[in-house]
């Protein structure tokens, strides 16, 4: 075989293996994009304080998605027994009890009652109960509260109570006094 076609095979067959190396492989049908889905929660927050003499602090988390309230509490320092645990009118814990936030949240003009009453405070949430290392770590949900439109809470107050909300006494549950309060944002 002359150099010449020895060089051309040589060539070729150095051609032909670049060819296959960039040949097109099998690509799957294009599919039609969708867009994803739009996220339909939204959050807030509040980082509780302990009031005067107390020592109960801890944040609660809300997430609302598609008209329900998702509430993550975790708090500290409370002693055994349950406690009224409520949002509140205004968000200002400024005052040393606590007293500066106000009443229970109620838009709706309702009397006081259990979270899964007919007729209740937007902001009745019932009570939590700690664990014997005084921590509470729980989940509540809620159809009355909103982040957004007349029931609100974005602004208001969670407040921990030192007694427990015994559910029907008017105007707030006869839970005691405020041991932690945070504006919720």
């Amino acid at each position: 075989m002359s150099k010449y076609r020895t060089r051309m095979m040589i060539f070729f067959f150095s051609l032909t293996i670049v060819l296959i190396g960039c040949g097109q492989t099998e690509q799957p049908a294009e599919q039609a994009a969708t867009p994803a889905p739009e996220p339909t929660a939204k959050t807030a927050e509040a980082t509780l304080k302990p009031t005067q003499g107390s020592q109960v602090e801890g944040t609660v988390h809300f997430e609302e998605d598609m008209g329900e309230m998702h509430i993550e509490v975790h708090l500290t320092g409370l002693a055994p027994g349950k406690h009224g645990f409520h949002i509140h009118e205004t968000g200002d814990c400024s005052a040393p009890d606590a007293s500066s936030a106000g009443g229970h949240f109620n838009p709706d003009g309702k009397p006081h009652g259990a979270p899964d009453a007919a007729e209740h405070h937007a902001g009745d949430l019932g009570n939590v109960e700690p664990d014997a290392t005084g921590m509470v770590m729980t989940d509540i949900h809620s159809n009355s509260l909103s982040l957004e439109g007349p029931n609100s809470i974005i602004g208001k107050a969670v407040v921990v109570h030192g007694g427990e909300d015994d559910l029907k006494s008017q105007p707030a549950g006869n839970a005691g006094p405020r041991l932690a309060c945070g504006v919720i944002q």
